[in-house]
């Protein structure tokens, strides 16, 4: 028998239990890793755009990179819950984008549910999507696709603006919600306070779950974020194997003679 992926409706219920464990992938290598050691959730990120496309934000990334991505993902993985997020503009301007694009990601690329970004904002389009039958991750607090246009990437404090959005995305019908860079005691509050899991980013230790970029975990970018931490160097190993490849190359040691003549 088959595998059964982990499912929204099973993510929820593990509301004050085991800590979840998500982290962002975007590749089938790296997606069939992160399976392999035990994570919960894949998150598909439109953080592929500064940590794999090369943009300086989230904003350019597009719904067909989305559904690259994704479907990658789904390839190298049999069991996680993938979770595909909406990029900027594939559902603010109204609800029939919003389950389009939605139903795009899971229908076309396997997600198994979608995230997209705002609190009470963003409710209407996480009802449209949820009535078309698709599970919703909601995300408050720093929203990156929006935070460079304005607010900035500072940590939110606005206690009340907090709870109602968190209120407002649980009684749209998201089945978590990430947190990210709030306040540490809000974020504890806000956990308290909902039926749902909240997955923390940034946003201390009382959450639910806890998600970081994969590329921040694996040492394979310059400049992490302070509240991430690397538990390997990576992006290191991987300089010093591609020196080591083209210092033998120059030196006419690779390939090796004998292999060369036959």
């Amino acid at each position: 028998m088959a595998e059964r992926r982990l499912t929204a409706g099973a993510v929820a219920a593990r509301k004050g239990g085991a800590p979840l464990v998500m982290i962002t992938a975007y590749d089938a290598p790296f997606a069939h890793a992160a399976e392999e050691a035990g994570i919960d959730l894949l998150l598909v990120g439109d953080s592929l755009g500064m940590v794999v496309l090369g943009y300086e934000s989230t904003t350019p990334v597009t719904l067909q990179d989305m559904l690259r991505h994704t479907a990658a993902v789904i390839r190298g993985t049999r069991t996680a819950h993938v979770v595909a997020d909406l990029p900027f503009l594939s559902y603010q301007s109204c609800d029939e984008d919003a389950v389009r694009s939605a139903g795009t990601l899971v229908k076309d690329a396997g997600a198994l549910s979608v995230k997209l970004e705002g609190g009470a904002d963003a409710a209407p389009r996480i009802c449209a999507i949820v009535r078309a039958g698709i599970p919703v991750m909601a995300h408050i607090g720093l929203l990156p696709q929006t935070a460079g246009l304005g607010p900035g990437y500072r940590t939110r404090g606005d206690r009340e603006r907090l709870l109602a959005d968190a209120r407002a995305v649980e009684s749209a019908g998201a089945y978590a919600v990430v947190l990210e860079k709030v306040d540490g005691e809000i974020a504890a509050e806000v956990t308290r306070e909902l039926r749902i899991p909240t997955i923390g980013i940034g946003s201390g230790a009382a959450c639910d779950g806890q998600v970081l970029v994969m590329h921040d975990v694996l040492g394979l970018v310059a400049s992490p974020p302070p509240f991430a931490k690397a538990y390997a160097r990576i992006g290191e190993v991987a300089r010093e194997a591609l020196a080591a490849y083209a210092g033998e190359v120059r030196a006419g040691a690779f390939p090796p003679h004998e292999a060369a003549r036959k």
